[in-house]
């Protein structure tokens, strides 16, 4: 593995540098844990700083010096020192020498690991210290004992001290993309983060011992298995800070291994009170109040997986069942208590109460553990749980994407089908699996036969509302709607049932444009999830979807951002629920697009589609939002391979999502420069959306027309004045009919694209800035810009800053909208355009381009007149304005 880049301390380091360039020239150290990133952040200010003002030493002290007299500073002195001085002699002459090094500079003593500087090195660092033009700079590790002298640095206050604290999040995973050359997805960037505790060496002794097999890359994104080998060199670090155990205090760790997080009163009853407090005198445990109960945790992650993995089998389970006993004896009083007995049950190979795997599956699931609910849903089967264990265990294999073999575990328990209840749970969860893990359609019709043969409510209540969510999916919405008004209509329908078919209208009235109606009904199921999430936790996936869209088609961004950050994606990410997972994935890529983050968009989307590249469900729509994405930086070659991939993967089960494939069809066409085909495409979609009544839908691909007309104004019948007016006067019927702040000013955008009108334009543009729609402002803006610039109106200048300032909030754009009336400049344009603007004269200009000074000012001219600049003033903000320019894009 590779040196990689500095990421992040961007704080500490400026912090290091204002230290050494301020005007008080005052000295700093970081302290730190080993493998924090001290040593790199104190050379990365090293290399920073001005040679020709500051005369720097670089000071490694090490163990092996640390015996030895001015060891420490052996890379700075003079081989041969002058014989018959004293002491303090010595240090004179040191620092003589080092002001004659420095010849005027300011001398700066960078000193990596300055705890292991012997005393006399250490006293002439604090000497330096308090010379004029000297700042001294350096590196100490926690737990170590420090030199007086270096201490007295900051009680003297000769320099400032600083812990230096552990990566955040997002520094960790930006370091583990550099690492592995490549994006990490959310979930294992979040677990490998985790188990770092922050500490870059850690990180990158994990992914080493991860990268054997166990990180694999799917559409380019790295994604972990989970399984780790430790490595000889991560288990040697670990071992150091471990140190040397008592076989009391090991007792105490081991139990925390296994049990974590254990409450504080629990292992003061396992073992003895004084080695609980040695552990964590040793900062091998700390206590954690939760609440009301103190908790005990391991002081860092990676020292449960080395004890565990070295404590022999027999002890483990003895370990485990002990712990199992211990929370049993006081009573399981917290409701996760009863998993965590149950794992530990079956860990220690004491498991025999099949209930009570049964109720830890349960649990498991319903936190959207899908690994632990399948271990746990299996054992309680294998232990007798016959039927509901059966159950259970197929229903979460199906979302584990293992169709096949819940159908195998369901087959296998057929015959134990007696009465109405079992028969629709039977039904239900069998059909689930048919029709979504194998996409095979005609189980609707089979599940809609044997419906029939039911004849309690409550159980024919649960079969009708799967029936109409699978006919909703598959665009049987009339048939759907009746259903789920049937189900809500019975009172002897459980909650469960009663929700999902819920969710099943609120996805209708949201595709239909009655967002209102469709917010309603989605509060009603959230309201109701304490009641149905035991038994049906598979049943947020249709709250999520019916949300999601309506939150898309509402553009709401803002609601897409909570959904996001929600508990739910932080359970379905923990616990590898992919669909869920999955599916918030393509909301943030739509949110990050509209936005006009097309990095962010393109990344999170290729998130997605490696998520879901083992399940059909949500794939197809990953996919076409991936392409979406390629499609707004202009990436024609992957818009039109992920559109082909999105065809490929896309369910037939799944055809209620057409629109959102169909309007990235659209995308992708335009980009690949087939602009009329586009226009072509999009208003056939727009036909059939009208006449499928999803009239939420047909007011986004009719602005997609309304987008593209500036692309198409010089071409065919497309854009028209009558077929602009004809969109227009859509847009303005369905602004009456669709809820929402976004279909008026949808329509408004139509009529001012129709009307030429720059004023408008320049309206809607703030309209749409303040729904942080940054693409579709920027847009209605360089429609206005084109207009006002034509016109030669004194208003261009304005409008080109309000552009220039959207496209800086963006990464890179390249919509036909934006790219049409464009300024186009050459390539020997754009090197003269970029220099001037940055202040440099023509005469410089020439010099570096090896051109005339009167060719330049021909140059000048031409771009002036291209862009509508009347001269350098307006040169920079008129070159930002231009879509696409940051990557030096010649046009």
């Amino acid at each position: 593995m590779s040196r990689w880049s500095f990421v992040g301390r961007a704080d500490e380091l400026n912090r290091l540098l204002s230290a050494v360039t301020g005007a008080e020239g005052r000295g700093l150290f970081f302290s730190g844990s080993a493998g924090i990133g001290k040593s790199r952040l104190l050379r990365e200010g090293v290399a920073a700083l001005p040679r020709d003002s500051h005369a720097v030493w670089w000071i490694a002290a090490s163990a092996t010096t640390a015996a030895l007299p001015f060891g420490g500073l052996v890379q700075v002195l003079p081989a041969e020192q002058p014989h018959g001085l004293s002491p303090a002699g010595i240090l004179r002459w040191a620092v003589d020498v080092l002001q004659q090094q420095a010849a005027g500079r300011r001398i700066v003593l960078a000193i990596d690991d300055a705890h292991l500087l012997d005393p006399p090195s250490a006293a002439l660092v604090h000497l330096v210290a308090r010379a004029e033009n000297a700042t001294v700079i350096g590196t100490l590790r926690d737990g170590e004992q420090i030199p007086l002298p270096i201490r007295a640095l900051w009680t003297d206050d000769l320099v400032d001290h600083v812990e230096l604290n552990p990566l955040p999040p997002a520094e960790t995973t930006r370091l583990l993309s550099e690492m592995l050359d490549g994006p990490v997805d959310a979930t294992s960037a979040d677990r490998l983060g985790r188990l770092s505790a922050g500490n870059p060496l850690l990180l990158r002794e994990l992914v080493f011992a991860a990268d054997r097999g166990e990180l694999t890359r799917t559409y380019g994104i790295w994604k972990w298995t989970g399984r780790l080998e430790l490595a000889p060199n991560l288990t040697d670090l670990i071992d150091t800070r471990i140190g040397q155990l008592t076989p009391g205090v090991r007792a105490v760790v081991e139990l925390v291994a296994f049990g974590e997080p254990l409450g504080l009163h629990l292992l003061n009853q396992a073992v003895d009170p004084a080695d609980v407090e040695h552990a964590e005198e040793r900062g091998l445990i700390v206590v954690v109040h939760d609440d009301r109960r103190a908790n005990v945790r391991l002081a860092h992650p990676l020292y449960g997986e080395v004890m565990r993995r070295r404590c022999p089998v027999s002890r483990t389970r003895r370990l485990q069942a002990r712990l199992a006993e211990l929370l049993e004896q006081v009573g399981k009083r917290r409701r996760d208590d009863l998993l965590r007995v149950a794992v530990w049950r079956l860990d220690s190979g004491t498991a025999q109460n099949p209930a009570l795997l049964l109720d830890a599956a349960g649990q498991a699931f319903a936190r959207y553990d899908v690994p632990l609910a399948t271990r746990l849903a299996r054992a309680a089967l294998d232990a007798g749980g016959g039927f509901d264990a059966a159950e259970l265990l197929a229903t979460i294999l199906m979302f584990a994407d293992r169709p096949d073999e819940a159908i195998e575990v369901l087959d296998a328990v057929s015959a134990d089908i007696r009465g109405d209840r079992r028969l629709s749970r039977w039904l239900t969860v069998r059909g689930m699996v048919s029709y979504w893990g194998l996409s095979r359609e005609s189980t609707v019709e089979e599940i809609a036969a044997r419906r029939a043969t039911l004849e309690d409510s409550t159980d024919q209540a649960r079969v009708l509302a799967f029936e109409g969510i699978m006919r909703l999916h598959r665009l049987d919405t009339g048939l759907a709607l009746r259903l789920g008004q049937t189900v809500l209509d019975r009172p002897a329908a459980s909650v469960s049932a009663r929700e999902l078919a819920r969710s099943t209208i609120a996805y209708l009235q949201a595709a239909q444009g009655q967002l209102h109606r469709s917010a309603t009904a989605i509060n009603q199921v959230q309201a109701e999830v304490a009641r149905w999430r035991a038994d049906m936790p598979y049943l947020q996936l249709a709250l999520e979807l019916a949300r999601g869209t309506r939150l898309a088609l509402a553009g709401d961004l803002a609601g897409i951002d909570a959904i996001v950050a929600d508990e739910f994606a932080d359970l379905a990410g923990a616990g590898d629920f992919r669909l869920g997972t999955g599916y918030l994935a393509i909301l943030q890529a739509y949110a990050a697009r509209l936005r006009g983050q097309s990095d962010t968009a393109l990344r999170t989307s290729l998130e997605a589609c490696a998520v879901l590249a083992t399940s059909r469900v949500y794939a197809g729509l990953a996919q076409a939002e991936r392409a979406q994405a390629a499609a707004l930086r202009g990436d024609a070659a992957q818009a039109a391979e992920a559109m082909a991939e999105a065809d490929r993967t896309h369910a037939p089960g799944m055809a209620v999502l057409y629109p959102w494939l169909e309007q990235a069809r659209g995308a992708v066409l335009a980009a690949g420069g087939d602009v009329p085909g586009a226009a072509k495409h999009l208003s056939a979609l727009a036909d059939r959306l009208r006449a499928d009544g999803f009239a939420g839908h047909e007011v986004h691909v009719l602005h997609d027309l309304v987008r593209l007309d500036r692309a198409t104004a010089p071409i065919g019948p497309t854009c028209s004045d009558g077929s602009r007016r004809t969109v227009a006067q859509r847009l303005a019927e369905l602004s009456e009919r669709v809820d929402g702040d976004l279909p008026p000013l949808l329509a408004r955008h139509a009529r001012a694209t129709a009307g030429d009108a720059a004023d408008e334009l320049l309206a809607v543009a703030d309209g749409f800035e303040a729904l942080d729609l940054t693409v579709y402002a920027a847009e209605a803006t360089a429609a206005a810009l084109d207009r006002l610039r034509r016109r030669r109106s004194p208003s261009a200048a304005a409008a080109r800053e309000r552009l220039a300032a959207l496209l800086g909030r963006c990464d890179l754009l390249r919509t036909p909208a934006l790219q049409a009336g464009a300024p186009t400049l050459t390539e020997r344009e754009w090197q003269v355009a970029r220099l001037a603007a940055d202040g440099v004269t023509s005469r410089v200009i020439a010099e570096r381009l090896y051109l005339s000074a009167r060719t330049v000012e021909n140059h000048l001219q031409r771009i002036y007149s291209k862009l509508g600049v009347a001269g350098r003033a307006e040169l920079r903000s008129a070159l930002r304005a231009i879509p696409g320019h940051e990557g030096g894009e010649s046009g």
